[in-house]
């Protein structure tokens, strides 16, 4: 099946190359010129456990009108660029053609309904994880979960993603599922962004596996307020199982701060806490938190 994938960085380019490696066709829209020019002469590639690299062909642009027609999309962009994205897709999905966000945060999928309608708009969730060594070059970080929510259009999809080594699960509530992955993202990632650690070392210090019960908490908090339902009871017992599984990842936030480019902060501890204040619960570890790392950004910016 012929996928397009939204996004020439680290998931982007691990779903192209494990995708690619399986059969099927994929494009892949951007705007990151030096990840669209490496893509085009030595495909997706990717480094495995024994430090070899391997590469799948595949056919990025920045420019729509090169894809259009689209049936299936994934959506592997940062969060700040959704605006984008939406409208690129307005160009190059087909008529009756289906997104699947698979991002970081809340409110991307209401950005690209927006523009494309809801009917064309899926949600999904993962949490594999990749570093970007370079340009069209990742890391797996590890094997995740890929949740996707119960459509029968995305029947194709999943059949695609399973012949691709992806560990699939089709569930009734999507909702519950990007509100658990913002408890884990939320906890970990500006953590591991303004003290430069990979995952695990959360654990190993006290003060921060205590900031990081708080972060967790707080979201779970809201997310209760807001009438969801996690899949999980405990938000602190999930994160920590996260962060032990995923003890050598550099969180994606981290690895933005460590290139210099913007993070997701925004739609990860800045819409926990515009949502608390909504239905009316503190959130003041998130809020600190969005407010240090957007002030780091600031600081790098000078």
């Amino acid at each position: 099946m012929d996928i397009l994938i939204v996004g020439t960085g680290a998931l982007a380019t691990l779903f192209a190359a494990r995708l690619g490696a399986a059969g099927h066709p994929i494009s892949m829209l951007g705007t990151w010129q030096e990840g669209i020019q490496a893509l085009n002469t030595h495909g997706a590639r990717w480094v495995d456990g024994d430090g070899l690299e391997h590469s799948v062909p595949v056919h990025a642009t920045g420019d729509p009108q090169e894809v259009r027609g689209a049936c299936f999309a994934l959506v592997l962009v940062k969060a700040w660029q959704t605006e984008r994205a939406a409208r690129q897709l307005t160009e190059c999905l087909a008529t009756n053609g289906m997104a699947v966000t698979l991002q970081n945060g809340i409110g991307n999928r209401e950005i690209l309904a927006r523009d494309l309608g809801p009917d064309r708009v899926a949600l999904g969730v993962t949490t594999a994880g990749a570093t970007l060594l370079g340009p069209g070059l990742v890391c797996p970080g590890g094997e995740g979960v890929l949740s996707l929510e119960r459509n029968p259009a995305l029947g194709p999809v999943e059949v695609a993603l399973r012949s691709a080594g992806f560990q699939v699960e089709i569930v009734p509530d999507a909702e519950s599922l990007v509100w658990g992955k913002l408890v884990i993202n939320a906890a970990i990632n500006p953590l591991t962004a303004l003290l430069r650690v990979p995952n695990g070392e959360l654990l190993e210090r006290p003060e921060a596996r205590h900031l990081m019960a708080d972060l967790a908490q707080e979201v779970a908090a809201v997310a209760r307020a807001e009438g969801i339902r996690l899949l999980f009871e405990n938000p602190v017992e999930t994160v920590e199982e996260v962060a032990r599984k995923t003890a050598a990842n550099h969180s994606s936030m981290l690895q933005d701060v460590l290139r210099g480019a913007p993070t997701e902060i925004d739609a990860i501890c800045g819409a926990v806490t515009q949502r608390g204040k909504t239905v009316g619960v503190p959130t003041p570890v998130n809020a600190v938190c969005w407010q240090l790392v957007k002030a780091m950004a600031e600081r790098a910016a000078w």
